[in-house]
């Protein structure tokens, strides 16, 4: 059992390095490197116990993107999926294979004894509560960012993850992605001296960074479990726009503060060893 915890923390960091590091490796930016002091080592399972069976909650574009990185590291399997869109379901059955289970409710990929781990990859205002149904269900979590939608949400999920006594991540993956370590190895060892200011920016200037995500043609209300996505939420008729673009209504999501500025600050944090106590931020929007 030790064993095989170590190696699921091993795990969720290599996982967030590939996440955040891939692309610059394969673009010949950062070199693979293995060792003491090296970027990435990589994972090799122990023996088949040592297999991780991993369940995926939410199967958008993210979910894909997660599950995917996650798939490419030695002793992970996928073998369930949950969703609510149905077209999603399907897919999903294409892409990881004909025998992962599927289901519209996250409570039975939970409740499955062959899950280790989930990716929890939902809208921000089901990550509260996702967590911990997941965590007491003696499941290890991922679950990408913001951890919760509202401040005051966030306790109860930490002594969830106490008690549980699993690992827990939150998704900013910026904050263990390759590039951003590398650069915190190079400004710890004075490579680029006094550090006087940073200046950090995003460039989402096209319809699909604004969160405009192209609707499926020919929906049908019915491939969707409207009531379900609203969970706490205010109650309100089906609108397309609000299921697959939530990421635009405060009543789902955290905006550009949680969406995108924390990039930017885990990234910064994470270089400086900084916690957000010294000097200030300057944003122009």
């Amino acid at each position: 059992m030790n064993s095989r915890r170590k190696f699921l923390r091993q795990l969720s960091g290599t996982t967030a390095l590939l996440a955040g590091g891939e692309s610059l490796v394969n673009a010949g930016t950062l070199p693979m490197r293995t060792g003491s002091g090296h970027l990435m080592t990589p994972l090799k399972p122990r023996s088949a116990a040592d297999t991780i069976n991993i369940g995926l909650i939410g199967a958008g574009i993210i979910g894909h993107y997660d599950l995917d990185c996650a798939l490419k590291v030695p002793g992970t399997k996928v073998v369930a999926v949950a969703d609510l869109y149905d077209p999603r379901l399907v897919r999903a059955k294409e892409v990881w294979g004909n025998d992962i289970f599927t289901t519209r409710d996250y409570r039975e990929v939970l409740a499955r004894k062959n899950v280790d781990a989930v990716l929890i990859c939902v809208p921000d205002h089901w990550h509260d509560r996702i967590s911990i149904a997941a965590l007491q269900a003696g499941k290890h979590v991922y679950c990408e960012k913001p951890m919760v939608h509202h401040i005051d949400e966030g306790k109860a999920v930490i002594d969830a993850h106490k008690k549980s006594g699993k690992v827990f991540q939150v998704g900013s993956q910026r904050a263990s992605s390759a590039a951003v370590l590398e650069a915190k190895k190079r400004y710890e060892a004075g490579d680029i001296g006094e550090l006087t200011s940073v200046e950090t920016f995003l460039d989402r200037t096209d319809a699909l960074g604004a969160w405009q995500y192209t609707l499926p043609p020919n929906l049908d209300p019915k491939d969707v479990d409207w009531d379900r996505f609203l969970g706490d939420a205010p109650k309100r008729p089906f609108q397309a726009e609000r299921f697959f673009r939530w990421r635009n209504y405060k009543e789902y999501g955290t905006g550009v503060a949680g969406d995108l500025f924390v990039h930017l600050l885990t990234g910064v944090h994470t270089i400086t060893g900084s916690q957000g106590r010294r000097g200030f931020l300057h944003w122009v929007i």
